[in-house]
């Protein structure tokens, strides 16, 4: 890949373009593994019962081997400004979008696991330039979406790990010393959504306002005597969450390098692990092309896959298990707070219990939508993002 490294220039870090060119030995690698894969059995009559379905698997493998064309939308990521710069110890990659209206404000966008920056490809272009989408040019943000600290461009073998609170530090490191914001916005969902709300508690006077597509809200809440019809479906929910859907935290959060032998070696094992949270975490009624294309969930794994990184991207589940919650007890995240409330969401709080950790000043019911909101339900995203934001810009935002 190119463009790693970094200038000083009176005594400031200065980023460096960045573009993406994966080697053709590591494609070649990936298409001959993909060639000699050795299929696991399956009870009969599975489906996804038990996890990713192996017709499913069968399926997507072939595409991936005989039509897949990474370097196609590896030209669609480079469409997209890129740069690295040296932070924390690291090398961190960041697409910087600039805005296309009279005033853009600054806005970070922080993705999750197990996404990336594919996420955003169709999102960023409706926040920077909302008038070619009908929308009003008023409301155009710059864009910076960095790849977590040891996601996908922002890793390197052996580096450092971050867990939220890190990543949340270097993150305004690169809106404020890097980039010369004062002022800024920022939005994220699933770990992104832990780390801005992190940034909301940690640097009020830099954070406009922050928006969320998932809470940061405690999941062993003390449970009232009486509790609502609301708070009751939102316990069960819980209970059936952390009884069926967990066991990926649970090995991620405690003993990562086991798992990532298999995942760094089988790229058919990567997919698997993966895939079968885009299907269960999205409004895609059980048929996950629904919602993601085979192309766009090909994307987001082979970007895993070419960098390596899926090791280094557990460790935010392992800092989080071996740590305290990361919005700490008696805290409040006091920044003007909006949370579009996607249904399909893993988790879905009652809007009271949120309010104990937040400054929520918008609460949006979204019609359809899962956890990967970005790449499901881009336009509401960006409408709602648009709407929030808007009675909290400054007259010069940028600098």
């Amino acid at each position: 890949m190119d463009g790693r490294g970094q200038e000083r220039r009176n005594g400031h870090v200065t980023p460096r373009p960045f573009s993406i060119h994966v080697p053709d030995d590591v494609l070649a690698d990936l298409l001959a593994r993909l060639a000699r894969v050795r299929w696991p059995d399956e009870p009969p009559e599975a489906g996804w019962r038990f996890g990713t379905s192996l017709a499913y698997m069968k399926e997507l493998v072939a595409y991936w081997r005989d039509q897949y064309d990474w370097r196609a939308h590896e030209a669609r990521l480079n469409r997209l400004r890129q740069f690295t710069v040296a932070l924390g110890g690291i090398e961190l990659h960041f697409i910087h979008e600039p805005g296309r209206g009279p005033n853009p404000l600054p806005l970070l966008l922080s993705h999750g696991w197990p996404g990336s920056i594919v996420e955003f490809e169709r999102l960023i272009p409706m926040l920077t330039d909302p008038g070619q989408f009908g929308a009003d040019p008023v409301d155009a943000f710059t864009v910076v979406a960095p790849s977590l600290p040891g996601y996908g461009f922002s890793f390197a073998p052996n580096q450092p790990r971050f867990g939220v609170e890190e990543i949340a530090d270097v993150f305004a490191r690169l809106m404020t010393d890097v980039l010369g914001f004062r002022r800024w916005a920022a939005q994220g969902g699933d770990w992104g959504a832990f780390v801005t709300s992190r940034l909301g508690l940690e640097y009020p006077d830099r954070v406009a306002g922050i928006h969320l597509n998932l809470l940061a809200v405690r999941r062993d809440p003390a449970l009232p005597d009486t509790p609502t019809d609301e708070e009751r479906a939102y316990i069960q929910q819980l209970q059936h969450w952390q009884r069926e859907e967990t066991g990926y935290q649970w090995i991620q959060g405690t003993k990562p390098q086991t798992l990532a032998y298999g995942l760094s070696d089988s790229p058919v094992g990567l997919a698997a692990w993966i895939v079968e949270k885009f299907r269960t975490w999205s409004d895609c009624g059980g048929e996950v092309e629904r919602r993601f294309s085979k192309d766009a969930l090909l994307t987001n794994v082979t970007l895993y896959w070419v960098t390596g990184a899926i090791n280094s991207s557990f460790w935010p589940y392992y800092a989080r298990f071996h740590r305290p919650w990361p919005i700490p007890d008696g805290q409040r995240v006091t920044v003007p707070t909006a949370y579009a409330a996607f249904p399909r969401e893993i988790l879905l709080p009652p809007r009271a219990w949120a309010e104990r950790t937040y400054n929520i000043q918008r609460w949006t019911v979204m019609p359809a939508g899962g956890h990967f909101a970005a790449l499901e339900e881009p336009q509401a995203l960006a409408a709602d993002i648009r709407a929030f934001f808007r009675p909290l810009r400054s007259p010069n935002p940028q600098r």
